[in-house]
């Protein structure tokens, strides 16, 4: 019997380059606001109940903050949080996923990422830590700084007097405003719009949240001080909304199998609204004939609306039809989630399954429609 020797491959351990790495990350998919969103799925996990965005506009030294009132951070935590892919494991339904938010989210948009952050009540000890892109390209190492003030650092710090939190900061907005006139009137009106943008989609997105009906009670969210007041697409507070009856399908994924809850909700026709001014508002971002359709919520935050996924075209005729596919996720892999948080693919199965409740909504939003018109 011949015997075969066991042969040892020769293994290399080739690392990345820092500088052209970060620079790619850079692309991944984010704009403004849903760079925002992510941060605060990072703060919901942390356990905040309050959370604040401020969008400072000051020229070449314009900053945004996030800042939390969350569990905070100790410093050897927050080291591992500011590595490319973090080792930490994420429990089922957190709001984190790839471990890769909290940097890549504010460098779609800046240069300079500080996070300040304190974990003790008692203790007043408050830790900073800062990846700067620009160190990172002249080094081409993965650098944390740990000494690196700033007039927005030193806000920040001030904002940690009183408890735990964490806060975010983005400064070298250098994918924000323009680089021949950062400090021009353009540049201001985009900040102030940006501002408006954000608020908007904080009170889509986190809806359920803002409205107490996850975690233990109500979180609030400002942007540049304002309260954002939650915004549900499906109206359940008018009398007129007709909700039909919720469904539920089985999904198969590699550890097993999930569940895809089905809500669907036909929303009433302008005359039949309370106000005119509810009408209005809840035409949405998108306004009423492209708002219409399925809205994918991921452990109850909202990822992905608007189109009904391939099950059918968008129709003026049903306008007035929205529904919810809710997932945990252990579902995530099936949806194919990107690392952004805010596109989802349609698995094929589950469409076939949603076509005759989906089509059943519509025709009971087409006839609803037809008849308030006429």
């Amino acid at each position: 019997m011949q015997i075969m020797a066991r042969v040892e491959a020769r293994t290399y351990e080739v690392a990345p380059s820092a500088g052209r790495l970060t620079e790619s990350l850079r692309d991944i998919g984010y704009d403004f606001q849903t760079a925002v969103a992510d941060l605060v799925d990072n703060s919901v996990a942390a356990g905040a109940t309050r959370i604040d965005v401020d969008i400072e506009f000051s020229g070449n030294d314009s900053w945004v903050m996030v800042a939390d009132d969350g569990r905070g951070m100790s410093a050897g935590v927050l080291l591992e949080a500011l590595r490319f892919g973090t080792r930490r494991s994420y429990a089922r339904n957190e709001l984190g996923r790839y471990g890769l938010g909290l940097k890549t989210a504010p460098l779609s948009q800046c240069r300079r990422l500080t996070v300040v952050t304190r974990k003790s009540l008692r203790n007043r000890v408050i830790t900073r830590r800062t990846l700067d892109l620009d160190l990172v390209r002249e080094s081409d190492s993965w650098l944390i700084v740990e000494d690196a003030a700033s007039h927005a650092v030193s806000v920040a710090e001030r904002r940690l007097d009183n408890g735990p939190g964490t806060v975010v900061i983005w400064e070298k907005l250098d994918r924000v405003l323009p680089a021949n006139r950062p400090d021009g009137g353009w540049a201001r009106r985009r900040m102030a719009s940006l501002a408006k943008k954000t608020a908007d989609h904080l009170a889509l997105v986190f809806h359920r949240f803002l409205e107490g009906e996850v975690g233990v009670g109500p979180l609030t969210i400002s942007v540049n001080g304002e309260k954002v007041q939650p915004w549900n697409p499906f109206a359940p507070h008018e009398p007129a909304t007709i909700r039909l009856p919720d469904q539920e399908f089985e999904m198969q994924h590699a550890q097993g199998s999930g569940t895809v809850k089905l809500r669907r909700f036909v929303l009433p026709p302008k005359d039949a609204f309370s106000s005119l001014a509810e009408w209005e508002r809840l035409s949405g971002p998108l306004k009423w004939n492209r708002q219409q359709g399925l809205y994918f919520y991921r452990a109850s935050r909202l990822v992905y609306w608007g189109g009904w996924g391939g099950v059918r075209a968008i129709d003026e005729h049903t306008k007035l039809a929205r529904a919810v596919l809710d997932f945990d996720t252990d579902l995530d892999d099936v949806f194919h989630i990107n690392v952004a948080k805010m596109k989802v693919a349609m698995p094929s199965g589950l469409k076939g399954m949603i076509e005759r409740p989906i089509n059943e909504l519509c025709l009971r939003a087409d006839d609803i429609y037809r008849k308030a018109g006429s």
